[in-house]
Order: structure tokens, then C-alpha cells, then sequence
């Protein structure tokens, strides 16, 4: 009974963590009745968008509507099921012009709109109306920050990808590099071509893969790279380098003139597990 109890407890306190309350800041009242969503239903709430959360995996929404002397904040946590998700929803929507704040394991603050993650959540805050609502989204974002639960450690395939000249990298959910065998993966844009990497389910599985890509390409060279790989010229894709270390398929593609892609193929496959 005790351990029943102790269970529910911890699945309380992971629920409340995920459910935000206008009184988290001093002054601010909830307008209207708190939202609850699933994947099912997320359309109702957000209709032409709901497809691209349910693509990074979403699962469920929580969220309140505040006010404050004529200021409207709509505040909305979603579970994304675990931090790559979640991470790749926040990179999906952040503005690369725009500095990143310390929030979670990401975060970013413009005039009206915060968003950050931290484990498998994602929070996103709106202001209206029109004007600079930073200060105010700053104190929220920090309150909101302490009642999410997880990590605030960024997802460890940040850290495989090389950051010399990398101009971006996020959790592609779909089509990695355009290649629908490819389902799932991060990317990492640099200035002489795209970086990739797609964890399968098991070294079999990620071995079946490549044998399949191999089909889909046709005439590719085997070079020596990991546990398998090939390189080749593609119509969309250019020069492209593709190997398997393990459970991983990774490599580069869209390699510029003059850059070798087995040469960055080898230097990615050292980093990885």
C-alpha cells in the first residue's frame, strides 16, 4: 500500500509539474478555464499547426490563459515523451537571428513570446497586445523553469557533431536530408554541406538500413569508414558519404567542390559512441 501511495505521489508531483497556474507570479489571474490536450485533439486548440508538434512526437498539452492590468499571457507546457523531442520542437521554433536564453536545456525570449524546454516539456509563452513584454516574460519563464521537471542537460547528440563552421543543428522528425529511409535524425547545417546522424533500434536493424539505402542509390563505392560505408555523387544530394557505426547512421551530404566527404565522415564517426 505504502509503495501504491509513494507511486502515485511521484506521478502527481510529474503531472503538477507539467501544469501551469497563473499564481506562479504575484498579480497575474487566470482567465477562463485551464486547456487540456492530447495529440488527438491538439487540432481543436491550434488547427493548422497541429501537425508539426505531432511530428517531434507531442503527447499532451496543459495550459492557462493570464491577465494582468490589460496584459494577456498564454502559457502552454507540452510533453513531447522524451528531451530529443522536445529539444527538437524548440529548435524548430526559435529564431537564429535571436541570442538564446539560459533556460532549461534551451531557451529563447523576444519582445512577445518565450519558449524553452527542459526534459521531455516544452513551454511556450505568448503576450498581447502589441509591445515589449520582456521583463515580464523573463520573470514568468524563471518561475516556470523551477515546477518543470527534467534535465537541463541539452541532448548528448549536440555534442557529436563538429562545431567549426556549423551554422545550425536541429532534430530533423522526418525525411532526414530528404531521404524518406531515413525517418528520424539530427542535422547539422554547416557551411560546405549537411551532417547527419539517425539512431536505429539496434546495430541489425541500422545494418538492414544501409543495405536498403545502398539499393535506393544504386552505384555507390565502399570506403573504409566504422562498421560500414559508401560514398557517391546524387542528382539532389551531391557529394554524399553515408556510414554505419553500431546502432547509428550518419555521414554528410550536399558536400561542396574542393571539401572531401569521406575525410568529414571519418572525423564524425570518431565522435560518436
Amino acid at each position: 500500500m505504502l509503495k501504491l501511495v509513494c507511486a502515485m505521489g511521484v506521478a502527481a508531483g510529474v503531472v503538477a509539474a507539467a501544469t501551469p497556474a497563473c499564481n506562479l507570479v504575484a498579480g497575474w489571474a487566470q482567465q477562463g478555464d485551464a486547456r487540456s490536450y492530447q495529440a488527438e485533439n491538439l487540432f481543436e486548440y491550434m488547427d493548422g499547426n497541429a501537425e508539426g508538434y505531432v511530428l517531434y512526437g507531442f503527447q499532451s498539452m496543459r495550459g492557462v490563459t493570464c491577465v494582468k492590468s490589460g496584459v494577456t499571457l498564454v502559457i502552454d507546457v507540452s510533453d513531447f515523451g522524451d528531451a530529443d523531442s522536445a529539444f527538437g520542437m524548440f529548435t524548430a521554433n526559435r529564431d537564429l537571428r535571436v541570442p538564446s536564453a539560459k533556460l532549461g536545456m534551451g531557451g529563447q525570449i523576444v519582445p512577445r513570446r518565450a519558449i524553452f524546454t527542459k526534459g521531455q516539456y516544452y513551454v511556450e509563452i505568448a503576450a498581447n497586445p502589441e509591445g515589449d513584454y520582456t521583463g515580464t516574460l523573463q520573470e514568468w519563464t524563471a518561475a516556470l523553469e523551477k515546477t518543470v521537471e527534467g534535465s537541463t542537460d541539452p541532448p548528448v547528440a549536440l555534442s557529436w557533431f563538429p562545431s567549426e563552421k556549423q551554422q545550425s543543428l536541429r532534430l530533423v522528425p522526418e525525411s532526414v536530408l530528404g531521404i524518406r529511409l531515413l525517418k528520424r535524425g539530427y542535422v547539422g547545417q554547416y557551411d560546405f554541406g549537411k551532417a547527419f546522424v539517425v539512431t536505429e533500434a539496434s546495430a541489425e536493424s541500422a545494418g538492414a538500413l544501409m543495405a536498403k539505402l545502398r539499393a535506393r542509390f544504386g552505384e555507390t563505392t565502399t570506403v573504409n569508414i566504422a562498421d560500414d560505408a559508401f560514398q557517391m555523387n546524387d542528382k539532389y544530394l551531391g557529394q554524399v558519404c553515408i556510414f554505419r557505426k553500431g546502432l547509428y547512421l550518419a555521414g554528410y551530404g550536399n558536400v561542396t567542390a574542393g571539401q572531401d566527404p569521406v575525410s568529414l565522415a571519418k572525423t564524425l564517426a570518431s565522435r560518436l559512441p
